[in-house]
């Protein structure tokens, strides 16, 4: 007995019609009398009285007919209840995401899908584009937020372009910490790159695109730029800025919340590309394909909404420009 059986016979039982059940079920109608007929044969007995054009239950039929609602009923629960455990009511995110990123936008996000699917433990990474780039290709990540273009010749890997952002020259906002600082914010409205020559710098450490981004800048404009302090995280380097050891050129999304910093735009405008990436090879969990919808869906409505942070550009297809 199958219960694919039982749904034809639950069919032709509520229609008393044998071709309106095989509509119902969308099937031809002699496929669904061939398959009554085999459950008759299993059961051993005939479910349905067929005389001058009337279909009515027999005995058997009626005493069937309770049975095998219970039972398709009891099938559709189980299908529930394993959907919504394979809909991601648990599972798992290995997400590797940039510092900047992570004190950015990320946050937000993950507190949205987190409300969405509360049962799904999100292990964040939080390194370099370079070294999330090895992650991936290690097996050791399911998805990662990272900088274009593509520091690997991985053909297994595949990006999609998420964000534009603008690079700028972050400073302290306090007098006695802007010492060290170009001319910014009130008395300039941009900072040129050659603003930057002899200038006491705060610089991350190797594997950060910042890093190699601003090294390139400077060395196209003829000048090797001056470190006071090297080989910071994120979190360091804007906080060296705030005490005034230099200036930083850092991602515009990390000055949020950092009233002790202003940020000035740099021309030539320096602009980096942020993109999703994951192995094409490997087909992604039903969990990481979730938390991609999430996080497009939530960038989209925060470009609609204006709220996306200032210097930042959404690039998702549905998504306005800014």
């Amino acid at each position: 007995m199958q219960l694919q059986q039982l749904a034809y016979f639950l069919a032709v039982a509520e229609t008393r019609h044998f071709t309106q059940a095989a509509e119902r079920m969308r099937v031809a109608q002699p496929s669904l009398s061939k398959q009554i007929k085999v459950l008759e044969t299993e059961l051993g007995a005939q479910l349905f009285s067929r005389a001058r054009g009337n279909v009515t239950l027999t005995a058997a039929g009626e005493a069937l007919l309770p049975l095998a609602r219970r039972m398709l009923a009891d099938a559709e629960t189980a299908r529930r209840e394993i959907a919504e455990l394979v809909g991601l009511k648990r599972g798992r995110v290995r997400l590797g995401a940039t510092p900047s990123l992570c004190a950015g936008l990320l946050a937000d996000a993950l507190a949205r899908f987190h409300r969405g699917y509360p049962g799904v433990e999100l292990l964040v990474e939080e390194s370099g584009s370079r070294d999330l780039v090895r992650g991936l290709a290690r097996g050791q990540l399911d998805l990662a937020l990272i900088i274009l273009p593509l520091q690997s010749t991985d053909p297994s890997l595949v990006t999609e372009e998420i964000l534009q952002e603008n690079l700028v020259v972050a400073a302290a906002t306090s007098a006695s910490a802007a010492a060290s600082a170009p001319a910014v914010g009130g008395r300039k409205p941009y900072v040129r790159i050659q603003d930057l020559r002899g200038r006491p710098m705060v610089m991350f450490r190797r594997g950060y695109d910042v890093r190699e981004a601003t090294l390139a800048a400077c060395r196209q404009a003829g000048f090797e730029p001056r470190f006071a302090v090297e080989g910071g995280e994120m979190d360091a380097v804007l906080r060296f800025v705030e005490a005034g050891l230099g200036i930083a050129v850092v991602p515009s999304m990390v000055l949020n919340g950092r009233p002790k910093l202003v940020g000035t735009p740099l021309v030539p405008r320096l602009r980096r590309t942020v993109a999703l990436a994951n192995r094409k090879d490997v087909e992604p969990t039903r969990a990481a394909r979730a938390f991609r919808a999430t996080l497009l869906s939530f960038l989209s409505e925060a470009a609609r909404d204006g709220t996306l942070p200032q210097g930042i550009e959404a690039r998702i297809p549905d998504a306005p420009s800014s």
